[in-house]
This record gives structure tokens, sequence and C-alpha cells, in this order.
């Protein structure tokens, strides 16, 4: 994916025609963070990340988390390079699922939900929020692939 810094994205895992589903993060604009994991409109609360984005692409203060951030700040140019193509991914697994996921090959969460509060399948689907004039900014997806594991 290669995203403007702004817009407010993410990846739909199990998605419910509603669109209820558990969300890998894609929220790179300021206070936003990226591979974390978010409950769009499940039940709990569920909000974890391991670092939160400044006003700055360049800048991230690492926060508290079960997993922590697995490289030090100052790294943040070799994880994650604004402005060119990067990979992501994201694995899902189980009811209740674990979630993992990974920026440029670096395993950057991995989250198990407490309780099963969500269907064993669902689609995937690729977000992003509305709400504002981001007709200047984009994000940007190619070459997705999906695997479906036993």
């Amino acid at each position: 994916m290669k995203d403007d810094y702004g817009p407010d994205s993410g990846l739909f895992l199990r998605s419910t025609e509603r669109g209820q589903a558990y969300q890998a993060l894609i929220d790179y604009h300021a206070g936003g963070s990226l591979m974390g994991i978010y409950g769009e409109g499940l039940s709990g609360g569920i909000h974890t990340r391991n670092f939160t984005l400044g006003d700055k692409p360049s800048q991230i203060r690492p926060v508290p988390c079960p997993f922590p951030l697995p490289i030090s700040p100052e790294k943040r140019p070799t994880f994650w390079k604004h402005g060119q193509w990067n990979e992501f991914r994201a694995r899902i697994t189980g009811n209740p699922p674990t979630i993992t996921t990974w920026i440029n090959g670096v395993k950057f969460m991995e989250w198990t939900d407490r309780e099963k509060r969500h269907p064993d399948t669902g689609g995937i689907a690729l977000q992003v929020h509305g709400g504002s004039d981001f007709t200047k900014q984009f994000v940007r997806y190619r070459k997705v692939r999906v695997k479906e594991l036993d």
C-alpha cells in the first residue's frame, strides 16, 4: 500500500454485511497508528496499538501494549517508507480470534480476543473513513492477495 498522510483506512477481517469486523488499522494520520487492532462495530471497546503517529509521518510515540513496539522510534524509516509502496499482512485464526499483523515483514502485533463476539467467518474489505474533503489525498492498494487457512 501507499497512503498519503491524512486518510484513515484499514483492513476489515471477517466483515459482516453491516460492516462489523476486526480491523487491522491503517490510520496514517496524526494520532493514528499502523497495524494495531480495532473492533469496528464490535462490543468490548477493542482498540489495541503499540504506537501513535505524530504531526509528521516520521514521528512515532510508543504506547503501553501487551505486544510492545518491535522497533525503536528512531528506526521508523526502516519499517515504513513514506511515499513508497509498503507491504502489510494480517492473519486471523480461531474464535475467539488471534490476529497477527506485519509491516514490511516485521511482526507488529499479535492479539487474542478474550471472548467470542463475532461470527467464525466473514468477508475481507478495504476500508477508508469519509467525512472530510480528502479528494487530494489517497489510499492506494495493489497486489492484494487472500489465502484461506485450514
